[in-house]
Formats: C-alpha cells, sequence, structure tokens
C-alpha cells in the first residue's frame, strides 16, 4: 500500500540522483512504528481500502477521484469510516468517490491566488515542502508538473496522501515522510520549489531560505507562502509565547523584510505577488477536522487580533528564481 518503486527507480538517471541511495533508509526511518505508536492503526486502515475503479480524475480544478456511481452504497459508507479514521485532515477539499471530505483549509483557495503568478508548471520536477497531505501536490500535477515530489515529516498527513494515491492510481507524485534538512545538500535539481505555511516554523530563516535555493536548479523558481506583519523594511514579529495558539511560531516579518532576505540570500527577482487576510471561511472546524481553527485562535472582542493580542494572521506568496 505504501510503495515508493516507481520514485526510486526514477531516481538514479534523473537530476535527484544523488538522493537515490540514501532515500530508502530515511523512508524507512520516516516510518518507523517505534517512533508513532499509531501507524500500525493508520497502515490497517490503509490495508483495508476497497479496490474501487475510478471512472474520472480531475486534479485540475480540484482534487476528485471517481465519481459516486464507481461503487455500491456499502462500498461507499466502508470508504468514509476508513477515511475518517485518518481524522483531522487539514488540507483539501478533496471529493472521493461522492464522499466530501470538507478539510480544515480550503487550500483550493491558496492555490487560486498562487497559480496565475507561477512560471508554467508544464514538465517540471517539482518539490513541496511542508506538504501536508499532499493537495497541493495533487494540484500541481493537474497544472502539467512532470513529476511532484512533497515532504512532511507527519506520518499521519503521508498516510492520508496513500489512502488518496490508492483510490485514484499510479500517478508520477509521491509524499515523503521527511524534513528539508533530509535532502542531500546543494542538490540544485528542482524546477520550481514551494514552501508554503512553513517558514515560520523554522528557528532560522536565513537557514530555511538557504535550503530552499540549494534544492533548486539555476533559473528554478522559488514560491514561498508565510505569515506576516503590516510593517516597514526592517521590522519582524517574534512572538515571546504562542501565536494565534501555536506554540511553534518565530519569525513573522514585513513584505520588505522578507524581500531583503531573499536578496541576501541571493535569489533574484524576488517579489511579493499576493497578501490575504485569512478569514474564517478559509481555516475552520469541520467534520473531518473536529479541532479548534481559527474562530478560537483570534480575540473574541477583537478579530484584528490573536487570542494573544497579536496582529491577526496575513498571508504573503513571495516569489523568486535561484
Amino acid at each position: 500500500m505504501i510503495n515508493y518503486n516507481q520514485l526510486l527507480q526514477y531516481l538514479p538517471a534523473s537530476p535527484l540522483a544523488a538522493w537515490a541511495t540514501s532515500l530508502p533508509e530515511q523512508i524507512a526511518a520516516g516510518l518507523c512504528e517505534k517512533r508513532y505508536g499509531d501507524l500500525p492503526a493508520w497502515k490497517k486502515a490503509l490495508a483495508a481500502l476497497p479496490a474501487i475503479n475510478s471512472t474520472h480524475n480531475n486534479f485540475l480544478d480540484k482534487v476528485a477521484i471517481g465519481a459516486t456511481d464507481d461503487c455500491d452504497a456499502d462500498t461507499q459508507a466502508s470508504l468514509r469510516s476508513i477515511l475518517q479514521s485518518l481524522i483531522p485532515w487539514r488540507k483539501g477539499p478533496y471529493w472521493v468517490h461522492g464522499i466530501h471530505i470538507e478539510t480544515e483549509w480550503r487550500s483550493d483557495w491558496k492555490w487560486d491566488r498562487v497559480l496565475p503568478h507561477l512560471d508554467s508548471l508544464q514538465n517540471r520536477l517539482i518539490l513541496d515542502v511542508g506538504c501536508g497531505n499532499g493537495y497541493h501536490c495533487w494540484r500541481m500535477l493537474g497544472a502539467g508538473a512532470q513529476r511532484v515530489i512533497g515532504i512532511d515529516p507527519s506520518p499521519r498527513f503521508v498516510m492520508q496522501f496513500h489512502a488518496i494515491k490508492h483510490l485514484a492510481g499510479e500517478y508520477p507524485i509521491d509524499v515523503l515522510p521527511l524534513g528539508i534538512e533530509d535532502l542531500p545538500a546543494k542538490l540544485h535539481a528542482f524546477d520550481t520549489v514551494f514552501s508554503m505555511g512553513v517558514f515560520y516554523h523554522r528557528k532560522s530563516p536565513m537557514d530555511h531560505l538557504r535550503e530552499l535555493k540549494e534544492t533548486l536548479r539555476p533559473g528554478g523558481q522559488l514560491v514561498l507562502e508565510t505569515l506576516v506583519i503590516e510593517g516597514k523594511l526592517g521590522e519582524v514579529l517574534v512572538p515571546e509565547g504562542r501565536y494565534a495558539m501555536m506554540n511553534n511560531v518565530w519569525f513573522l516579518p514585513s513584505c520588505d523584510t522578507m524581500l531583503s532576505w531573499l536578496t541576501k540570500l541571493g535569489f533574484n527577482n524576488p517579489r511579493v505577488v499576493d497578501i490575504n487576510k485569512t478569514q474564517i471561511e478559509e481555516q475552520h472546524s469541520t467534520e473531518w477536522m473536529k479541532f479548534h481553527s481559527l474562530a478560537d485562535f483570534l480575540d473574541p472582542d477583537n478579530p484584528e487580533l490573536t487570542a494573544e493580542g497579536h496582529p491577526a494572521p496575513i498571508r504573503a506568496v513571495f516569489v523568486a528564481e535561484a
């Protein structure tokens, strides 16, 4: 069910050849049951997924696998139960044989904001850093990518991806249980690299930008989406405690500050292409993600502030070339 054979066969004669030797061991370590006690249950859920012939998949304007009438009502009910055993689903939404997985994030809204500002993804080798369950990876494939590799250290998200891939069929797309620090140094291989919703979780912003740059081939494009603050050049929010109930938020720069950091790291033509204030319609609790979400993270008396009194979340998209 969790099968990386196609990717491992692709690597040796590809721009990623330097990764071929170490990757199998890294995958095994990232999916080690001794480290993640819930993995056996998630693997059991994957093994129970029914084999359904998908009459049509759509990755271009949504992520939709098959149709309602591809299976009978009992099979659909079983499929829903298995997919719900992998809750919480954070990135999406997905439509799977008539089942709407209403995820915490309307990740399709973010994709619609990002896509107009990208170089063509046609025939590109793409890396998605911190991809979660791989929602945007499927959209990248739908936009014409040759191969998409997502990385995320959370095994639950990796299991969610493999559930979707099992139902979709074999495509040149993989999500690996790794972080960016696990990639070979100075790989310089990918045509496009995405880092969306990752930057503010990194303790060293400059190191993250350097790691991203070293994954790109010369002329390759970086797409960086992150939390920012309104402010001038040099202004950065470093929360002493939590930010919007998150305890792993480190640096929220102004847009001008981020542009200067990208320039300092040697990126060409860095620019901000979208600024968007996150709304509760875009990030919210659902049947498929029952925990607290954005509405609970804001000041109940002033939604312009987080619960801690910081400026409410604003997200910006930056694009630059290596």
